[in-house]
Parts: structure tokens; sequence; C-alpha cells
């Protein structure tokens, strides 16, 4: 006790502690470093606001509200058991580290929104249907920067017509501008985590769309190697995951997805766990001849950060995607009859150098035969000929973007 000072009495105590809690030592009370939100938040955490997620039933009705006619079929998770689900596997194998922003697409009522808020991660929600805007940016609203809400459609980012861009369409460059991203280079880690659920119609076409934009680094693949984490249906994940050999499933979109991602299942889980927004509450399964279909499969699709060589380049890749779809538009037909149709010189020996038998079809080629023989192509004058190009554009036109 210092000499000439009077203890302080009960009224002084409590001056002294009101005092010490306003100049921000309540975490020291509790044995907390005195930033440590300040420092969760710049690794990527946040603490827990603690969120309720609403029940099945509540989300029905929301969803219910806003539907409007003409518009398309969506589906939504709404089982809180689910979102609980999906949240584990978006996290599984997360470093300590700091972790990138969470894009979520077609947020819709929220639902993982809230799961993930809870966990502490970022969120970045994107929603085309200006109905379900409002219960999201109430959201927004009630958190401290740990969610951002945009009104943007994912699949009509970057589209082709010239001019001012309205929403629900956006460019990428303004979209990551808004979420404070800055694009790193293709060997650095994954710069932004993406979540969805692919839209039914137009599914294929949409898969696609991002492999396009995978292998000519373009639209949000500009910024690094971006991981997309999308439910798609179960046949569109059989072709994907498809083994050569396979004349069904094995497909110029499996070896384009092979080639160009790391593809790995998360979860698997029945339709009828979605909800749809028809009137009638029906599952509207899509059918499937060939393949099984009782699923929702998310899969993980990560850009290989040795995708990029001295023989392929984004500036390339129309060129591949052309050879791939050529030589596997006919899977049962032989690899050689497809180069000599090229008017290629010296086939036999080609074939040699890169160890692929003489008489093997294009459905046996494994993804990383492609990729060599495109490589080996490129040292050759072939692709240089006028005829090739128009080809390509062709090819390009028709692909069903």
């Amino acid at each position: 006790m210092l000499a000439g000072r009077a203890p302080p009495g009960a009224a002084g105590c409590r001056r002294l502690l009101a005092a010490a809690l306003a100049a921000g030592l309540r975490p020291l009370l509790c044995g907390l470093p005195p930033c440590w939100a300040t420092a969760k938040r710049a690794a990527g955490q946040w603490p827990s606001p603690g969120l309720r997620v609403p029940e099945p039933a509540e989300t029905e009705r929301l969803v219910q509200e806003v539907q409007r006619r003409g518009v398309p079929l969506r589906r939504f998770i709404a089982c809180p058991r689910l979102a609980r689900t999906v949240q584990r596997c978006l996290q599984d194998g997360a470093g300590a580290g700091p972790q990138p922003i969470l894009l979520e697409f077609a947020a819709g009522p929220g639902i993982l929104t809230r799961t993930l808020l809870n966990t502490g991660v970022r969120v970045v929600a994107l929603e085309g249907n200006s109905a379900f805007l409002p219960n999201l940016q109430s959201l927004e609203n009630s958190l401290d920067g740990q969610l951002k809400v945009i009104y943007c459609d994912f699949f009509k980012l970057d589209p082709l017509a010239t001019g001012t861009v309205r929403p629900p369409a956006m460019r990428s460059e303004k979209l990551f501008e808004t979420m404070g991203v800055t694009a790193v280079p293709w060997s650095a880690d994954v710069p932004v985590k993406v979540f969805g659920i692919l839209p039914q119609k137009k599914e294929r076409t949409n898969l696609w769309k991002l492999l396009f934009a995978v292998y000519e680094c373009n639209s949000i693949f500009r910024y690094g190697r971006v991981e997309l984490n999308i439910f798609v249906s179960e046949r569109e994940y059989k072709v994907l995951a498809a083994k050569p050999g396979d004349s069904r499933a094995y497909q110029a979109l499996t070896v384009l997805g092979q080639v160009g991602c790391e593809i790995q299942l998360l979860h698997m889980e029945p339709w009828s766990s979605f909800l749809t927004n028809l009137k009638n509450g029906g599952l509207a399964v899509p059918k499937s001849m060939w393949f099984p279909n009782d699923h929702l499969c998310l899969v993980r699709l990560t850009p290989r950060q040795n995708l990029f060589t001295e023989g392929l380049k984004p500036t390339d890749a129309s060129a591949f995607i052309f050879m791939v779809k050529q030589c596997l538009a006919r899977p049962k037909s032989r690899l050689i009859d497809k180069l000599n149709s090229w008017s290629l010189d010296d086939v036999d020996e080609l074939l040699r150098e890169l160890e692929i038998p003489k008489n093997a079809l294009t459905r046996n080629l494994y993804p990383e035969d492609y990729k060599r023989l495109f490589e080996a192509l490129q040292n050759s004058n072939m692709f240089a000929e006028t005829w090739f190009h128009d080809e390509v554009l062709e090819c390009l036109k028709n692909i069903n973007l």
C-alpha cells in the first residue's frame, strides 16, 4: 500500500473495476489477450454469434412466401442436421492458419449461412432472387462484418454482353473487389472457397462453363485456384469420377475434369433431404437411364497446381478441350485413326514415344495420357494450321454453353 493513501472503500473498488472494464481489460480478467476477437478475425475466424437456425417447417414457409411464378426449380438446405453435415465437410482439413472467405451462392433462406456463421466462418452470400434479400440483409446488419450479402446470380457472372451489367448479373472484378480479395499466383493456396447447389436445369452446361473458366484462368479463376464445393446429381458425379474403359460414363467431361481438378466426394444425400420451391412440395428428381441417381453428391473440385506446363497454357485451353472432345466423340474408335484423320506425320512413332498402344481405343486412355498427347502435338506444326483453328471455333460454338 502506498504511503499516505487510504485503502479504497467498496464504492471506490466498484469505480476502479468499472474503469478497468471501460479501458478494455475485460479479456484480461477472463484470461484472454486484449485483442482476441481482432486476432481471430484477422485469421479468418470470428466469435460465434450464436444465431438461431430455423427448423425445416419455418424454412418451408419462407420459401413458399417468396415463391413467384416463372422462377426456375431450386433446391434448398432446410434441415439443420444437413446444414451441420455440410459445414463439417466444408471445414474438413482446414489448417490453423488464416482461412479463406467462403462464398455461398444461391443462399436462399440462409440455413447453411447461419450454421457457418455460428462456427466463426466469414461468409459472402450471393442471392439472385431479390425476394430472399430482406431476410439475408437483416442477418447481415445484425453482425459486425462477418457476413456480406450481394444481389448476384453466380451463373450470371461475367456475361458476354458489353456495356452496363445489371443485377443479378455481375462482373467478377466487382465481386472480388466487394469481397476484398485480390488475385494470387496459381501456385498459391486456395484464395476463396465456393459452395452451392448446382441448378438442375442446365446442370451439365454449368459444369462445362466452370471447367472452361478453370482452363482459361478466366472469371473467378483469374484470382487463383478457387475451390468449388458443389452439390451435383449422382449421375453427373459418376461421369466426373469415371474410369477409363467405361463406355457410358467415361466422357470428355471426365477427362477434362480429372486433368484440371482434384475431385473429392465429400458427402451423398438423398434428394428427399432437400426442400424445393415447387408449390406441391415435389422432389422433381431428374430421370437417369444409365446411371444411379438417388442422391445429390457434394463434390470438391480443387484446380490442380501443376495443371499448366510449357505444353499446356491458358491460351491453349480451347485447343486441348477440342482435341479431347474430338477423340471421345466416338469412344469405341481407335486413337490412331483419329490422329491419322488430322493428317499427322509419323503417328506410329508418336504413339511409341508416348508408350500408348497402337490399337488403343480412345475410351481406354487415362486423362493424363490425353494431356501428354496434347503436349507432344504442341511440338508439331499441326495446331498452327488454319483449318484446325476453324474447327476449334466451331466446336466452341456448339459445345452447348
